[in-house]
């Protein structure tokens, strides 16, 4: 029997034995009590579009459903991970052993999930990873026991770089972060562009955390490309944009693509400095009612918009917590299954559906950035231009390299 076949079998059986439990007299929860540790870089260059503010987004999950279940109590606790794997794998290894943790959110840094991934699969606990970005976290490094919630690099790629290249943007000079998420975003790129008719014709990578992108904007002029592509996120992202605007790009007739770009990043830089910019996202705060009232509610504690990693984490986090509900335990393998079988429909997506893998397919949405004019507050910043169906945005599962799917 094929692996994708015995994990829909395990998940058909352990789906009915949750619809059987659902009136169970008690409910099975280990300690007594739900414990979750919430990791992201809380200091460095991914702080804004995650940080803080995503363990908030976990808060509210947490006092949506009344800081407990089934009479366990909801324990939350947090670490920053310094953007280190090292950090990340002892802070998680620490939480299994002293602190029984059920369940890990968060999980920003890709390099730093996947070493956290890995040990929450060996203990059977649950990872719900909301800002990660490779696309390997679902793909070889995939796990029985981890989610990938609000996006990956090709979901990103797929949605920029194409409509860029079939708009003229068809020669392309790529700046990537020198780690696993920029190695990944620039492969997907690169490929979306040469599969679209484009051309890649310079690639240069800097380190985590770069302050002076001088010498890898005068690369990208020098190569004459139409698009510098800018393969990296949140501090990094910011000081290329204000460098390549130092550098008198849009004046030598380039243009650039962010490809990882966040709300913070673009009320940081300003409307002036961004408008007309194009670019892929996997939620906006405007985007419905649904998404605004919450929005609202998360403005009016921290004073400022949520970014799609913030609402994922929440987003993710009441999806575990239903699972917990309905079934009235927080074994891993009865929670995943459940969580598998169960639509996600909340202020994040409507319809979204969680495949073996643990790619959770949602819509995505390609957006410009508003002119000042056109803006009508601090945080109306993005006009959607059209809805990427998440069948389209996401990797296709008959190209999966996972092995819960192809052995």
């Amino acid at each position: 029997m094929s692996a994708k076949r015995q994990f829909t079998l395990k998940s058909g059986l352990l789906g009915l034995a949750v619809t059987l439990a659902a009136g169970a007299v008690q409910a099975e929860i280990s300690d007594d009590a739900i414990r979750i540790g919430y990791l992201a870089d809380m200091s460095g260059p991914y702080r804004d579009l995650a940080g803080p503010g995503g363990l908030e987004a976990l808060r509210m999950a947490v006092e949506d459903h009344g800081g407990s279940i089934h009479g366990a109590p909801i324990e939350v606790f947090s670490a920053d991970d310094r953007n280190s794997a090292d950090v990340g794998a002892n802070t998680v290894r620490e939480w299994i052993d002293q602190r029984n943790v059920d369940m890990v959110a968060g999980l920003v840094a890709s390099s730093v999930t996947i070493a956290a991934t890995r040990l929450l699969a060996e203990h059977d606990k649950i990872g719900m990873v909301s800002g990660a970005a490779a696309l390997s976290v679902t793909n070889e490094h995939c796990t029985p026991n981890h989610i990938q919630w609000v996006y990956d690099t090709h979901a990103m790629s797929n949605g920029s770089a194409r409509a860029i290249v079939e708009e003229g943007g068809d020669s392309w000079f790529i700046i990537a972060a020198d780690y696993a998420f920029g190695h990944s975003l620039e492969a997907d790129v690169e490929k979306v562009v040469e599969a679209s008719g484009g051309k890649v014709l310079g690639k240069v990578r800097h380190p985590l955390n770069t302050a002076d992108f001088s010498s890898y904007m005068l690369q990208a002029q020098g190569s004459g490309a139409k698009i510098v592509g800018l393969a990296n996120a949140g501090a990094d992202t910011v000081n290329a944009i204000n460098t390549a605007g130092q550098f008198g790009l849009a004046e030598s007739g380039q243009a650039l693509a962010g490809l990882m770009v966040f709300l913070n990043d673009i009320h940081a830089l300003g409307l002036e400095t961004t408008q007309g910019m194009q670019l892929t996202t996997g939620w906006y705060w405007d985007m419905n009612d649904e998404a605004r009232a919450w929005a609202q509610r998360y403005y009016e504690r921290m004073g400022s918009m949520p970014t799609m990693v913030q609402a994922g984490v929440y987003s993710s986090s009441m999806h575990y917590l239903n699972a917990i509900e309905a079934t009235g335990t927080d074994d891993a393998a009865t929670l995943r299954a459940w969580m598998g079988e169960t639509p996600v429909n909340d202020m994040f997506t409507s319809n979204g559906v969680i495949r073996e893998d643990g790619r959770m397919v949602h819509d995505m949405y390609l957006v410009e950035v508003k002119s000042p004019a056109e803006s009508e507050g601090e945080w109306d910043l993005y006009r959607i231009v059209r809805t990427i169906p998440g069948d389209e945005a996401f990797l296709p599962l008959a190209q999966s390299g996972c092995h819960l799917v192809n052995s």
